[in-house]
């Protein structure tokens, strides 16, 4: 049994199509919000493959957020927005709401295990989000500490090296197979989370079990009475 736990948090711990739909509406009622939260998304891994291949030098999540919005944004005819209003609206992922599971289940995993976020995030706004939602890390941990985006192996080996442990004490827990796929070839364990609305009620996810994963949950409280907490 591994004694850290190190958590994926977009879509994991936090439901980011739904803060962001809440969002958008509120702000922009003339926008499909929807639309709008998943372009978004989907320029994610493309910006992040450009740092990791090294066509841009090392660069926070946040500026590849507002990169990605100021692209979108002519799209859904939100282009005269100016800096300010730009600057708000890239910084709705530091104001994610957890998944309704997500407090309780942290705090009962917590009781037994230290628990520590390995996301991509970078570390200003996993903080916010946490002391804006209540998440109860022991630690915060960031792609930025490592300056490498996951899956690249720096970021899973890196997380062991920083509490001195071997890869084995450590398990991943996240609901991305591809996620827990590069750490399990790192030596980590791997729990897998199902979250089917995590792009939203009108694209429901297949959160079917791959057999590789160690621990397979409904959320984070079922994984907490998996594991005995």
């Amino acid at each position: 049994m591994p004694s850290i736990l190190v958590f994926d948090i977009f879509g994991t711990v936090v439901d980011w199509h739904g803060s962001i739909v809440r969002e958008v509406a509120a702000l922009y009622p003339q926008v499909d919000a929807d639309a709008f939260a998943l372009a978004w998304r989907a320029g994610y891994q493309p910006a992040m493959q450009r740092v990791r291949g090294g066509e841009t030098g090392w660069t926070r999540l946040d500026e590849l957020h507002r990169g990605i919005l100021d692209e979108i944004l002519p799209r859904f005819g939100l282009q005269h927005l100016d800096d300010a209003e730009r600057a708000h609206l890239n910084r709705v992922w530091h104001r994610l709401a957890p998944w309704p599971d997500s407090v309780a289940g942290l705090t009962r995993l917590k009781q037994r295990f230290t628990i520590c976020s390995l996301s991509n995030g970078n570390i200003g706004l996993l903080t916010n989000m946490a002391k804006r939602g209540g998440l109860p890390w022991d630690c915060v941990l960031s792609a930025e500490v490592f300056r490498a985006y996951k899956p690249d192996p720096r970021v899973y080996l890196g997380a062991a090296a920083v509490f001195d442990v071997p890869p084995a004490e450590v398990m991943l827990v996240a609901a991305h197979h591809d996620d827990l796929a590069a750490a399990r070839a790192c030596g980590l364990g791997t729990a897998y989370i199902e979250r089917p609305l995590e792009f939203g009620a009108g694209h429901v996810k297949d959160v079917s079990p791959v057999p590789a994963n160690q621990w397979h949950a409904r959320d984070l409280v079922h994984l907490a009475e998996q594991l005995g907490c």
